[in-house]
């Protein structure tokens, strides 16, 4: 098995086991369920049920694959790390820079989503100002002890878990006729409106390529782990609570707004949550979920400032990035790499406010699939290191894949497919095409790198032999 060398510095261990719950309970639910759900519907009718439950098949497999791994080998690189054992140098690398560059990228987007949405409640501070305050106070957040991020993410999470949980009661008690001057709704907008399939299976198929990417984020989770009292048993718990129960918050609530609501009336880019709280009668429904989303962009930015600088901090750690990012403050946090990520958020940010549908589309498309790529790499990585933990180290196998190895391929597979159908869909292909090229240039400097060290390791042997 590849060796990692162990950090030079220890982290902070500083996150308790309701934070990594919460992390991972929360951290995927974001405004890409409460606003982005809108498109899916919108391809798919009620058919967005199937293509949720799909992609949160597929979601929750590669989170059983990463949650075995990472509790039998915790790392603050996480699958970075785990790909560098299995495959060696440059799948470590490849992996972890192309994470680390979707991280600070889609910070931009949360980043002046928030901003936005607050210069709407007051209009005389402009977005950038908004902005510079929310980056700060993150900033500051990630500096101080690791447990503030842990008190920061926990709340938030909290707030999106109950929004959650009492729009599905709400929902519940609406479809059954409970609430005051509603009726039993029935089945007539699941099966009227062209029927449960309205576009077929080619909806579904295209619901799935618009959902897909909304549960990302489960992934910062193990990373997180490392800076717990007891990472692997904190992890296994944290992916056992979380999976099963984000598949219930998402598909739970699709079913809840696409029975109250027809599909059609469902206008892409707007909350279709809105629309239902709406419906049954909920006051100031806008304004509300204005507030849940506010919470979810600065919950996900906050996560994902956490998540980028542990990532380069483990690169670092393991000679893949400058080593002035290694230093850790006497509160066992990585300071530069928290300034490192954050420098960079700052730049996509601007980029993100001066040339947003030119410089930063074109960043953004090549962060698009990259998710996929990590995730692939999880799957490829949990099939050769499965083997060997159980030829050298059975007892580290606290939580195991299920159905290993047909589910990990059913995975890959899985992931393949939507590679395939995206190369096929007009308004995904961009975003396939420039992540394959920003993916091409990862590896051929990890590559490169390999090649390079390589030759000098087969010069300094010649020198010795002389």
């Amino acid at each position: 098995m590849h060796e990692v060398p162990p950090p030079a510095e220890p982290l902070s261990a500083g996150l308790k086991q309701r934070h990594l719950t919460m992390l991972g309970l929360g951290g995927v639910i974001g405004a890409g369920l409460f606003v982005g759900s809108g498109a899916g519907i919108a391809v798919a009718g009620p058919g967005i049920v199937v293509s949720y439950l799909i992609a949160g098949l597929l979601a929750m497999l590669v989170m059983r694959m990463l949650g075995e791994m990472s509790a039998a080998m915790p790392a603050s690189g996480s699958f970075s790390v785990h790909a560098e054992r299995a495959f060696g140098r440059w799948a470590g690398f490849t992996v972890g820079w192309l994470y680390w560059l979707l991280l600070v990228v889609v910070l931009a987007v949360e980043a002046t989503g928030a901003a936005k949405i607050a210069n709407g409640w007051l209009p005389s501070v402009p977005t950038w100002a908004w902005v510079l305050l929310f980056m700060v106070v993150f900033t500051a957040a990630n500096l101080a002890a690791v447990g503030n991020f842990g008190e920061f993410e926990f709340w938030f999470a909290a707030l999106k878990v109950g929004a959650i949980v009492l729009f599905l009661v709400l929902g519940l008690l609406a479809v059954l006729g409970l609430l005051p001057d509603t009726d039993p709704v029935g089945m007539a907008d699941l099966t009227g409106h062209g029927g449960f399939l309205p576009h077929g299976w080619d909806g579904v198929v295209s619901g799935v390529l618009a959902v897909v990417f909304a549960f990302g984020g489960l992934e910062v989770v193990t990373i997180a782990a490392a800076e717990s009292d007891d990472p692997a048993r904190a992890v296994a718990r944290a992916v056992r609570s979380a999976v099963w129960r984000i598949l219930l918050f998402y598909v739970g609530s699709m079913l809840v707004i696409v029975t109250l609501l027809p599909w059609e009336s469902v206008v892409p880019g707007q909350s279709p949550y809105v629309a239902v709280l709406d419906r049954i009668g909920v006051s100031g429904a806008a304004q509300i979920m204005n507030i849940v989303v506010f919470v979810a962009l600065l919950s996900a930015l906050n996560a994902n400032l956490y998540g980028s600088s542990r990532m380069i901090f483990s690169l670092a750690e393991r000679g893949e990035a400058p080593a002035a990012l290694t230093k850790v403050s006497r509160g066992g946090v990585p300071r530069p790499a928290v300034l490192a990520s954050v420098a960079f958020g700052f730049v996509s940010v601007l980029l993100n406010l001066k040339w947003p549908d030119s410089v930063f589309q074109y960043l953004l498309n090549a962060v698009g699939a990259v998710l996929l790529v990590v995730w692939s790499l999880i799957a490829g990585s949990q099939l050769r290191l499965r083997r060997r933990l159980e030829r050298e180290a059975p007892g580290a196998l606290s939580l195991r894949m299920w159905c290993f190895p047909w589910l990990s391929w059913a995975a890959l597979a899985g992931m393949a497919a939507v590679l395939v159908l995206m190369l096929t869909d007009g308004a995904a292909r961009p975003q396939v095409l420039w992540s394959a090229g920003a993916t091409g240039v990862v590896l051929a400097v990890a590559l490169g790198r390999e090649w390079r060290d390589r030759r000098d390791r087969l010069r300094n042997l010649g020198r010795q032999g002389r």
